[in-house]
């Protein structure tokens, strides 16, 4: 754990310039707004170490597989969220010597993520090679309220000298990928421009032939007024294009470089288009001027937290946990575009290719369904729908018929592009967890009509999946699931795991459940979809009740416990507490070999299924199982704090859930598992959300009532946060004296809290 950040409530702070945090403070103080995004490298040259990124919602690029043994079934390529063309460039030379942090002496050095304003700003003081000193004061925003535009404003101020200085400031597309699997670059020049304060360049990537405007414009002023140029030379090579300014400052005096930047993608505009709207999105930026940008970004994201802020009091660092997490995801997914995502890096990094996993429905899916309107969870679903064929080509990829429909684990349109055998073809999980995304968002909103315009169609898919990855056992008289990965990966290649078996039988009961709906509500939509995926009903539904009804679950009646699969007790049983420091993480520690062997669990896997469906559970057989299994959980999935947090706060462990709710909170504020350089992890960022509200706050909706149970931690003096639900919007808050409900805005709505009702106008 890495304790380099400054606590803040609103604010993320970095003090010092120490270049071994530098990659993880990149990802740390990213910025986006749902369209672009950019991590938080420097403007001017750096030659120290850094993973430079800049980000395009839906532009990516199809990597050729890399493995060491090919399998029949593996994906052709990993879909990559591309490095896109570098749009912030602004470099300054002094006399013979770049500013560059990486050979300077570097003082003062300061780095602000201000998350209630949406801004990046760092200042400090660089003394060049030749004794030179200059103060540097930089801030930048990705527009919220103008998804293509990103500014910056670049102070400098001369300390002991008076000279000319040279300032670059450009495009540059000629960008790398570092998880490149051949090295390769993904861009391609297609057009570039480039002429006084002005700069454009369109690139196409490869096979996919994405194309992306990016362009600049700039103005350089001193004491408010433009600066006199000495010479600018305008520069054009390949994949760039730039001007070269030469200026002279004077001691003393600040000078301000304002850049605007449009970046323009094939996505939302025609390819011959691009240019033409580039240039207008420029010309509209600059003359708006960067403070009233400034200004209307900040008003969305006031607005954004007035809707979905929670409050800590007591305890900063909990509360920087939670907006910082709440700020990745809202800068990382606005709802507005159903083509779109939630890639588990979002736009900090690289890692994972940055595509859809199924984090977005178990984990993101209730985040949104509460802070925002019902249309972006819609949305989300939806996305999944359009890829249906797609999963149905997956399955039948790996010789599954009669349209059965196998989600991918990792997707950028819809086709599975994992390409590890033990996920691609084993985590099968993954699958029901659309199901479960329909099961919960229906109970949030009571759109049930979402099964007949979308949901069974995907139902009747997932369940044919089902129907044919079951096995039936004659020894056990059971249907078993044979050569699965649970989500703890940790354990490859086994059979019955718990979780995978009860999930899916549930979708096959899930399935019948909205058949039923569906057929007697919209009897003709029913006949519709039955027609169109040839939809067997006597014979399919008759297997699929035999396999709910015959499932073989795993269990330990001694100890009362659920087995997370077969065999899982023959294993030496030991505690994470028997591990030494030294040994953690142990995916970066131990072999691979050792892993499989150990009992060690990477994240919530029998925890998981008893989170999902805590309602099928007596209390004491969740407890038995939280005993049994929280122990030997090394939590080094990002997506398994939350989990344990919710449950350890159902079952009265007030002092471990406060433990895991920071880890979660302060997973990469603080790096537990040493690996934020690689990006943020902001798909579990929702879990951290749901720790609090679902866990310490203890909402649920049951039976279309909405549910509190609240308790509060021992180092806060209160917390509160609010919710929408079915047009009204919440404010829970809970202190040592109690819980106060308000209704701020919709029609009257009867909760309860602590089982008693409350009446709310």
């Amino acid at each position: 754990m890495k304790e380099f950040l400054k606590h803040h409530p609103w604010q993320i702070i970095e003090e010092g310039f120490d270049p071994h945090y530098h990659t993880i403070s990149e990802s740390v103080f990213s910025i986006g707004n749902g369209q672009m995004g950019q991590r938080a490298n420097f403007e001017e040259t750096y030659t120290g170490e850094t993973l430079r990124g800049s980000y395009v919602a839906g532009v990516y690029y199809p990597d050729k597989t890399r493995v060491g043994w090919w399998k029949n079934g593996y994906p052709e390529y990993f879909a990559k969220v591309l490095n896109a063309p570098n749009w912030i460039g602004l470099d300054l030379r002094v006399g013979k010597h770049v500013l560059d942090l990486a050979t300077c002496k570097v003082e003062d050095f300061r780095r602000v993520l201000d998350m209630q304003a949406g801004t990046l700003s760092r200042s400090f003081v660089a003394t060049l090679a030749d004794g030179k000193k200059l103060r540097i004061a930089a801030q930048r925003f990705c527009s919220m309220a103008r998804g293509e535009v990103g500014a910056i404003r670049y102070a400098f101020t001369p300390l002991n000298f008076s000279d000319q200085v040279t300032v670059s400031l450009f495009v540059d597309a000629d960008v790398v990928n570092k998880d490149s699997n051949y090295d390769e670059k993904f861009w391609e020049e297609v057009y570039k421009e480039a002429s006084t304060a002005c700069a454009i360049v369109t690139a196409q990537t490869k096979k996919t032939f994405f194309h992306v405007t990016t362009g600049m414009r700039y103005v350089i002023t001193s004491g408010g007024q433009p600066v006199k140029i000495d010479r600018t030379d305008i520069v054009e090579r390949e994949k760039f294009a730039g001007n070269q300014v030469v200026f002279s400052v004077e001691q003393d005096k600040e000078i301000v470089i304002y850049k605007y930047a449009a970046v323009l993608s094939s996505e939302n505009h025609a390819k011959n288009e691009l240019v033409t709207a580039g240039k207008q999105v420029l010309d509209d930026a600059v003359k708006a001027g960067y403070d009233a940008l400034l200004e209307e970004h900040q008003n969305i994201w006031k607005h954004t937290w007035d809707v979905c802020d929670i409050t800590i009091e007591g305890d900063i660092a909990a509360q920087q946990g939670i907006r910082f997490n709440i700020f990745q995801l809202m800068q990382t997914y606005t709802g507005k575009d159903e083509r779109l995502n939630i890639g588990p890096k979002g736009f900090t990094g690289e890692k994972y290719g940055g595509v859809t996993y199924w984090d977005t429905e178990a984990y993101c899916l209730p985040f949104f369904l509460s802070t925002a309107e019902p249309k972006v969870a819609r949305n989300l679903l939806v996305y999944r729908y359009k890829h249906l064929p797609k999963a149905i080509e997956n399955a039948h990829k790996l010789g599954f018929v009669q349209g059965a429909a196998f989600y991918p684990f990792v997707t950028m349109n819809g086709e599975e592009c994992h390409n590890e055998w033990e996920i691609t073809f084993e985590e099968i999980h993954r699958t029901s967890a659309m199901a479960y995304a329909m099961r919960d968002y229906i109970a949030y909103t009571g759109d049930k009509a979402y099964l007949a315009e979308y949901g069974l169609e995907v139902l009747i898919g997932i369940a044919r999946f089902w129907a044919q990855r079951v096995n039936w056992s004659s020894d056990r008289n059971k249907y078993v699931i044979l050569g699965v990965t649970g989500p703890n990966e940790y354990e490859n290649n086994v059979n019955n795991n718990w979780y995978t078996n009860y999930l899916g039988a549930w979708t096959l009961k899930f399935t019948l459940d909205a058949i039923d709906y569906v057929k007697s509500t919209f009897a003709s939509r029913f006949g519709e979809i039955a027609g169109h995926v040839h939809f067997k009903e006597a014979e399919e539904t008759t297997k699929w009740r035999e396999i709910v009804e015959k499932m073989y679950y795993p269990e330990d009646s001694r100890r009362g416990i659920f087995l997370q699969q077969d065999g899982f007790l023959d294993k030496e049983l030991k505690r994470v507490s028997d591990l030494r420091p030294e040994d953690r993480p142990l995916n970066q520690k131990w072999s691979w070999d050792r892993i499989l062997r150990s009992c060690f669990i990477k994240q919530a896997d029998v925890l998981q299924g008893i989170f999902l469906f805590e309602d099928d559970f007596e209390m004491e057989t969740i407890r038995r199982n939280f005993d049994f299994y929280e122990p030997m959980t090394v939590h080094e999935s990002s997506l398994s704090p939350c989990v344990h947090v919710i449950l350890a706060s159902k079952l009265g462990y007030k002092s471990m859930a406060y433990d895991l709710y920071l880890r979660t909170a302060r997973l990469d504020l603080d790096d537990y598992n040493n690996d934020t350089e690689d990006g943020c992890h902001i798909t579990s960022m929702a879990g951290t959300w749901m720790s609090v509200v679902r866990g310490f706050g203890g909402m649920r909706v049951k039976n279309e009532t909405l549910y509190f149970t609240p308790f509060i931690p021992d180092q806060w003096a209160s917390y509160s946060f609010r919710v929408e639900f079915r047009g009204r919007v919440l404010k829970i808050k809970v202190s040592k004296d109690g819980v106060e409900t308000k209704l701020e805005s919709g029609a009257a709505l009867e909760i309860l809290v602590n089982d008693a009702a409350v009446l709310l106008k």
